[in-house]
């Protein structure tokens, strides 16, 4: 799973609002709101984290460390 702040730092290295990744992922823009705000894994559906988490990694996002233990956020390289 990923944690609020990654999903925060994920949008900031992409340059993306809240409302695009809300449309982009299917999940509304207020639970995106309350997602970010939350530490460590949101309590929310775990489908929500994972649509979320996938529009994230097909725009290059890469999930690093685990929510509890290093939390963050790079780039993947791309070919």
């Amino acid at each position: 799973m990923i944690s609020g702040s990654q999903i925060r730092a994920a949008r900031g290295f992409l340059r993306c609002s809240i409302r695009d990744l809300a449309e982009k992922s299917g999940v509304s823009w207020p639970t995106i709101q309350r997602l970010e705000q939350e530490d460590g894994v949101p309590n929310t559906k775990a489908q929500t984290l994972l649509d979320v988490k996938r529009v994230l990694e097909i725009a290059g996002i890469e999930f690093t460390g685990e929510p509890d233990d290093c939390p963050g956020v790079a780039f993947r390289k791309t070919s």
